[in-house]
């Protein structure tokens, strides 16, 4: 038995709803021998998915970039989150986890041929974090030495396993990564600065992964009058930022308040971060509501 893991739980697998303990694929499927697939999470609060119709457009660009078939209509795949959802039983705030690979066939490079795909969901608990946004993250800055397709939520997350175990080992929360002098992401989040009260972010292209979080911050600063940017971010204007912010599916927003063991502005959560905390509470209460 894994620690913290129920294996009573349902997870869906190819079409059959099964205990996670009981749930087999074959030592063949491209996912488990190539990295050869996508994947995304769906956050839920009290039951219900948050921002769901843009996990699933990630989703489905993402099957399209590599070139895998989709399985499911858009509604069957609305039909599965909301289901995996009620047989789980968890009527509080947890995360649908929905992969897909290749499937299985005979270890080749190239793709195989009338292969179904392999499709996985599984249902898991999250805490929605409070001492974080009060106190905020420490990250440290790294070079970025992922591939060049950072927009595919692929699988194949070694490049940032081993970003996260950097901030592990350097006893910080998060890294901030940069590729030619430039800002990309974080080792599993989109990274934010604050300028002279402008949110800045990098721009959306192939170097990161654009979060679901990041059109919804955008309306988050619309709605707040907060100016906003996408633009080219030098390792520099991190370094003067006024504030630094991240953004990920389980984590929502929080500021970062010491970037290389030196305090962000005055070392203590912003003003900008605290409308787009405001505003990020009221989407969420709405769809409790809904």
């Amino acid at each position: 038995m894994i620690s913290g893991i129920d294996p009573d739980s349902i997870v869906y697998l190819n079409g059959d709803f099964v205990r996670l303990g009981e749930a087999k694929i074959s030592v063949l499927d491209r996912g488990f021998i190539y990295g050869d697939g996508i994947y995304d999470v769906v956050p839920a609060y009290r039951g219900k998915p948050f921002r769901m119709d843009g996990h699933l457009n990630r989703l489905e660009r993402s099957l399209a970039k590599i070139g895998i078939a989709n399985p499911f209509t858009r509604v069957q795949w609305e039909k599965l989150v909301l289901d995996m959802l009620a047989r789980s039983g968890k009527g509080a705030d947890c995360m649908v986890y929905i992969q897909v690979t290749r499937g299985v066939a005979k270890r080749d490079h190239a793709f195989p041929k009338n292969v179904a795909p392999s499709v996985f969901i599984m249902v898991s608990p999250f805490q929605r974090v409070q001492a974080e946004r009060e106190n905020g993250l420490t990250a440290i800055a790294i070079d970025d030495v992922r591939w060049l397709h950072c927009d595919i939520k692929s699988v194949s997350l070694l490049g940032n396993v081993l970003a996260k175990q950097q901030a592990v080992q350097a006893g910080v929360d998060e890294v901030i990564q940069f590729r030619d002098g430039f800002l990309t992401e974080g080792a599993s989040c989109n990274i934010w600065i604050v300028r002279n009260g402008t949110l800045l972010a990098p721009m959306r292209n192939n170097l990161i992964l654009e979060g679901v979080r990041y059109g919804l911050m955008e309306e988050l600063a619309a709605q707040a009058g907060i100016a906003f940017q996408a633009r080219r971010i030098s390792r520099e204007e991190v370094d003067s930022a006024d504030e630094i912010l991240m953004t990920a599916a389980t984590k929502e927003v929080l500021p970062i308040v010491v970037f290389n063991g030196r305090p962000v502005a005055d070392g203590r959560p912003g003003p900008v971060f605290a409308q787009l905390r405001a505003g990020y509470d009221k989407a969420i209460q709405a769809t409790e509501q809904a």
